[in-house]
């Protein structure tokens, strides 16, 4: 089936004065929540000593900000489209700046997951919004392109910036100033917001379906809660009983979808390939992708020692790269081709993923930084063009809905992706073999070890971090043979898929 986008509206031909500074209000939400995305790992064993959460709460703190995200985005998309995606945009900042505070005073663990849980509403209405909010301000299809660029690019400065900034303050004050950082970014966002965004909906929205709504919570919260789950204990009947559970309901989701006359999300949009196929490749992007940045960080600080500033610092070529390709990726589509971008892309990323394979203790940053810049590169140019395509491949009036797809793909192949990587380097790290007297804790996991060296013996505590480390190493080598696989089999479906696909050049 060939892909072809429908024409643009005449009437959408009429630029809309202030639209740029528009656009600089919507990517403070972005770098929010990218930012956001980051820094709570980096807090985490400073929340750990403070609070004194159980193990089980401490996976909740950390877990529960993205079941709920993932369990409202198409909800939340699909409500901006009705109600007014500047009316939920600003609503959402509001509240993501209101529970941020919460959140850094949290006194108790319970205090603290419930505060994780409804941050993670709020954000629900932030990404989608944005994304829905460009297509409708940029008529345009190559300044749409660029805004789009510039939209990828500030969520992948984000989150370089997230560590650099974190590390900073956890290394200067308390761990809730990284939570404080969101007040006055969102204070500027809702007060320019308020006078330079417009209000766009679906004029013929029909009613929200609030069936729908929970069939989605509880199919993606399961889902998601079910593959973290395994990848964290292996499988066990509970977790299966919930994702079982969870795929029922997203089956009860999509057969309701088709049969109402005015559904939460279109279905018939999968009919298009190159939506199909857009979706497919952020999907299988971020799950070759997220479980290697999971363990990056924990190798450049627990394997090669350095702070959480410096190995922030460390993973800044792979924004470096993402903020040039993204600001070019339209208008390299549009000179080569759709499919040639994406799937040239992926593959970069593929083969960056692949040098990281010869991995060691001692690698140099030279071989690292560079397979980061690679990485970058390729996922700046992949995911810009994607979500261009995306956009463009759906009437206006549904550009929350589809945006929030976009979004929940990016949610469910990051769960996937520490899954089922991050099972592999945890399965090759538990093997390793330690001096007589090594814990269980140290083979939990590579901070485990860190933590019970200090009460062992000197030369044993040495033994046991040089085995767990080398171990850890080789686990992560792996685990990057295994992404490179998925992201080069990613490049092969997105050239076949995306064939025929191009990006508007005129209104």
């Amino acid at each position: 089936m060939t892909s072809t986008l429908r024409p643009a509206d005449p009437t959408e031909a009429v630029q809309r004065p202030g639209r740029w500074l528009a656009l600089s209000v919507l990517v403070l939400a972005v770098l929010l929540v990218a930012v956001d995305a980051t820094v709570l790992g980096l807090a985490t064993p400073y929340i750990s000593e403070d609070l004194n959460p159980t193990g089980t709460q401490l996976l909740w703190i950390g877990d529960v900000y993205s079941f709920v995200i993932a369990g409202l985005l198409v909800s939340m998309g699909s409500l901006g489209d009705r109600i007014g995606r500047k009316k939920i945009l600003l609503v959402g900042a509001t509240a993501f700046g209101a529970i941020s505070v919460l959140n850094a005073y949290a006194t108790t663990p319970e205090l603290m997951i419930l505060a994780r849980a409804l941050l993670g509403v709020a954000g629900a209405t932030l990404m989608p919004a944005t994304l829905a909010l460009i297509r409708n301000l940029f008529h345009d299809p190559r300044e749409r392109s660029l805004a789009v660029g510039i939209w990828g690019a500030t969520a992948s400065a984000g989150t370089a910036v997230g560590p650099i900034v974190g590390g900073f303050l956890l290394e200067h004050f308390w761990w809730g100033s990284v939570f404080l950082i969101n007040l006055p970014v969102m204070a500027v966002l809702v007060l320019v917001g308020i006078r330079m965004l417009p209000e766009s909906r679906n004029p013929n929205p029909g009613p929200w379906d609030l069936a729908g709504v929970l069939l989605s919570l509880v199919g993606m919260v399961g889902v998601v809660y079910a593959v973290k789950e395994a990848a964290a204990h292996g499988p066990a009947w509970d977790s299966l009983a919930v994702g079982l559970l969870g795929a029922a309901a997203l089956y009860g989701f999509v057969r309701r979808q088709l049969t109402l006359p005015a559904p939460l999300l279109d279905m018939r949009l999968f009919r298009n390939r190159g939506f199909s196929g857009a979706v497919l490749a952020d999907l299988l992007t971020i799950l070759g992708l997220s479980g290697l940045v999971f363990f990056l960080s924990q190798y450049l600080q627990l394997v090669q020692g350095r702070g959480p500033f410096e190995a922030g610092l460390a993973e800044l070529p792979a924004a470096v790269g993402a903020v040039a390709a993204g600001l070019i990726a339209g208008r390299t589509a549009r000179r080569w081709s759709v499919r040639a971008v994406v799937s040239g892309g992926l593959a970069a990323v593929g083969l960056a993923l692949a040098a990281l394979t010869v991995l060691d203790q001692s690698t140099g940053y030279p071989l690292l930084g560079a397979a980061l810049l690679v990485v970058g590169i390729g996922a700046g140019f992949s995911f810009t063009v994607t979500a261009d395509v995306i956009l463009s491949s759906v009437p206006k009036e549904q550009a929350g809905a589809a945006s929030a797809v976009s979004e929940t793909a990016y949610e469910l192949g990051a769960a996937l992706g520490i899954a089922v990587l991050g099972s592999i380097v945890t399965g090759v790290y538990r093997d390793f073999t330690g001096p007589a007297g090594t814990p269980d804790a140290a083979h939990e996991s590579l901070g485990g070890a860190v933590e019970a060296a200090a009460g062992m013996p000197a030369e044993s505590a040495q033994s046991m971090l040089d085995a767990a480390r080398q171990s850890f190493v080789d686990g992560l080598a792996l685990a990057a043979g295994a992404g490179a696989t998925v992201l080069l089999l990613a490049s092969v479906a997105a050239w076949f898929m995306l064939r025929h696909q191009k990006l508007e050049s005129r209104p």
